[in-house]
């Protein structure tokens, strides 16, 4: 918020500072400043149709893109986001290589007028609505001349004072960030809709989607598994499984990919490990059942964890709950063990309060040498003289995110109020009368809170409590790594691993097959050094040393590489056989059903040894049929079967089907053949949008080197 509002204080004086003009600014370097990001470098992170990706843009890009989720969400943790960023930065790296070399072939660019009109135009990107740096705090909503402003206020760092340098900086390289993704939307717009006028929707094609939405069937129908039949009384040839293997050759294309065996050990705490921790906690049990402050053994013990604030017991996790349903204050529970974890819990105090209250505030931010407490004071009395608290927040309040609620902040629980905004704040909303508005000040500024409601009273603990974790000792993980590694040493060879393994107690995963786009193998935390051990080393069969993956040592096997390209005949042959099998198991059983002579549909229940079901509303342009799934060729013989007439059998994807239509709705919709093609042609260009890219990207010359660096 800090520095929203140091843009929104500047903004003022450098509208009258600065005299130009936002269409000059955009047609400037600055705008600009951002759009070289390959060259020839010595440090390769992947090459697209030729051009280079280096490391330092890589990870340039992975800092500006860290920064951005930072500023948008400061509390989270940027360790659970690291390989999405990443992932994100690479694709969009790539994707603007190839975009702008196919789009180049034409001419066709992103003009300085198209980026202002994206920004100040009659209509304005949906991206840059969403900016928050260009949201109106008394509106909370997009405003151009917030925007104007700011985007003055990064350009002419001259006039911005010192002190401050830093954060405007952050916030240029905010914006910059926007900047070319507005543009690569804009040039992506431009593709797809090149594309999409080439692809029109005909007449016939109108018709036809009107005909096929305007009619639906229900039908009745029996489903008979083709695991019904033995797959011995079918035979597939091999010269049948490879000409489905051609026609499908293009299914089959893959990235280069490594075979590996491992071994992975837990690295978990020895039964000395949890002695240890458990004469710790009992010790810390005694400490605290007789401690006369817990402020200062909390401040002693980090492990401690006492938050002074009164919760009721929905609040409480549900071992701390069981416990103060029925404890006395100062009574002690534990040691108690869960989660590899022992636990104490001490009542401190219990009382009864509301849960939680509804807050609002009007926001007086704190300014070096600015007093804020006359224009306070004067505001509060006139809010006891009759004025309007809502008038007051959007002409005063700083909150922007609570502006536009009214000043509402929300429901606070004690427990959310002392730690997110502060003691003194807590104090004031839990013993402020309801509409009886008071003054507060915290570390942020002042506020002149007012609580609208009180939950009603309830049960409220103050609990202590110390949870200590049992984790692996130094000792326990040497002892660990070092029968793994006399396991090693005495069997040095692949061979020799794979025959002892299970003798000494150790699992071999066996055939694992990585790429590397891969950041684990398995179920192993953090082992993607594995990963690139395995595409840095060249020999099969090749051992690893031992690798440490968070809680895991890994051992692994290079067993061999399946090179970019087709996968083979013989790796997919299986899978197609067992398609080809599946289908003459499907002629078999009509073959059957058919020699029975059957004429209704409950004789063919009967004979296929299945059930009865239903399923509403089916038409032409159902793709998966409710409780079905996706059996295109029933859904047309359904479409053209007479009603009240046995229909089938029919050879699904899953089964053989016979179906009985019940019922048939037609809608009454007239047909309009320019309203058919619009929203056929809407569909084309939506499907071209989501295809278009991706094709540019699949049929691009690509090398990959991240497992070099990630």
């Amino acid at each position: 918020m800090a520095t929203l509002e140091k843009i929104r204080n500047l903004s003022g004086l450098l509208v009258g500072v600065v005299g130009v003009a936002l269409f000059a600014f955009i047609i400037g370097d600055f705008l600009n400043s951002g759009s070289s990001y390959f060259s020839t470098p010595q440090d390769e992170v992947a090459s697209v149709d030729g051009a280079v990706i280096d490391y330092n843009h890589y990870q340039a890009r992975i800092e500006e893109m860290t920064n951005v989720y930072k500023m948008g969400n400061s509390s989270a943790n940027m360790d659970e986001y690291s390989v999405q960023i990443r992932q994100s930065v690479y694709n969009s790296m790539v994707q603007e290589i190839v975009l702008n070399g196919a789009l180049d072939k034409f001419g066709i660019k992103v003009t300085s007028e198209e980026l202002f009109d994206m920004i100040q135009g009659e209509n304005v990107s949906p991206m840059v609505r969403q900016i928050p740096l260009f949201t109106d705090p008394q509106t909370g909503v997009f405003s151009k001349a917030r925007a104007l402003n700011v985007l003055k206020t990064i350009e002419n760092m001259d006039v911005v004072p010192q002190n401050q340098r830093a954060e405007i900086e952050n916030v240029r390289n905010y914006w910059l960030f926007w900047e070319r993704n507005l543009k690569q939307q804009r040039l992506q717009e431009k593709y797809t809709m090149l594309l999409s006028k080439a692809i029109v929707a005909n007449p016939l094609d109108a018709k036809n989607a009107y005909e096929g939405g305007l009619e639906s069937s229900d039908i009745a129908f029996a489903m008979q598994s083709y695991a019904t039949v033995a797959d011995s009384l079918v035979n597939v040839s091999d010269a049948e499984v490879k000409r489905l293997y051609d026609r499908r050759k293009e299914q089959f294309k893959q990235k280069e990919t490594r075979i590996m065996d491992y071994i992975s050990v837990d690295i978990r705490p020895s039964r000395e490990d949890y002695n240890k921790v458990e004469d710790e906690i009992g010790k810390l049990g005694d400490e605290l059942a007789n401690v006369t402050s817990v402020v200062e053994m909390a401040n002693l013990h980090p492990e401690m964890q006492y938050v002074d604030a009164f919760k009721s017991e929905k609040e409480w996790e549900p071992g701390i709950a069981s416990f103060i349903a029925g404890a006395a204050v100062d009574e002690v529970a534990g040691p108690l063990f869960e989660s590899d974890s022992y636990r104490l819990y001490k009542l401190i105090d219990k009382t009864t309060a509301p849960d939680s209250v509804r807050v609002s505030h009007i926001f007086l931010p704190g300014q070096a040498g600015v007093n804020v407490a006359p224009l306070a004071d004067s505001l509060l009395d006139v809010l006891k003289t009759g004025g309007s608290f809502e008038e007051l927040v959007s002409n005063y309040s700083a909150d922007q995110q609570s502006v536009a609620r009214g000043g509402e902040i929300g429901w606070l629980t004690e427990s959310v109020a002392l730690t997110e905004i502060g003691e003194d704040f807590r104090n004031a909303v839990f013993s402020a009368q309801v509409n009886q508005p008071v003054i507060v000040k915290t570390t942020y500024g002042t506020h002149i809170v007012k609580v609208s409601e009180k939950t009603a009273d309830v049960p409220k603990y103050k609990v202590a409590h110390i949870s200590l974790s049992v984790t692996p000792s130094t000792k326990t993980y040497g002892q660990i790594y070092n029968e793994l590694n006399q396991f090693l040493s005495k069997n040095n060879t692949a061979a020799k691993i794979s025959l002892a393994a299970k003798e000494a107690g150790y699992n071999m995963v066996s055939n694992v097959r990585v790429t590397t786009e891969d950041r684990t193998i398995g179920s192993v935390v953090d082992s993607r050094q594995v990963i690139r051990w395995a595409f840095e080393s060249a020999g099969k069969d090749e051992v690893s040393t031992i690798f440490e993956c968070k809680n895991n040592f890994v051992l692994a096997i290079r067993k061999g590489t399946l090179p970019e390209g087709y996968q083979s005949f013989a790796s997919v042959a299986p899978v197609l056989k067992m398609e080809l099998t599946a289908r003459k198991k499907g002629a078999e059983i009509v073959k059957r059903l058919k020699e029975k002579n059957l004429q209704t549909i409950d004789a063919y229940v009967q004979a296929m040894n299945s059930t009865l079901d239903t399923v509403k509303f089916i038409n032409m342009n159902t793709s998966r049929i409710t409780g079905i799934g996706l059996e295109p060729v029933l859904n047309a013989e359904v479409a053209y079967a007479p009603v009240n007439q046995l229909g089938g059998p029919v050879i699904g994807n899953n089964g053989v089907y016979v179906f009985t239509v019940t019922n048939r709705t037609q809608e009454s919709r007239e047909y309009n053949e320019a309203s058919e093609v619009s929203t056929l042609e809407a569909s084309n260009a939506y499907r071209v949008g989501y295809q278009a890219v991706q094709a540019l990207v699949e049929n691009a010359k690509i090398t990959d080197r991240r497992i070099r660096f990630d």
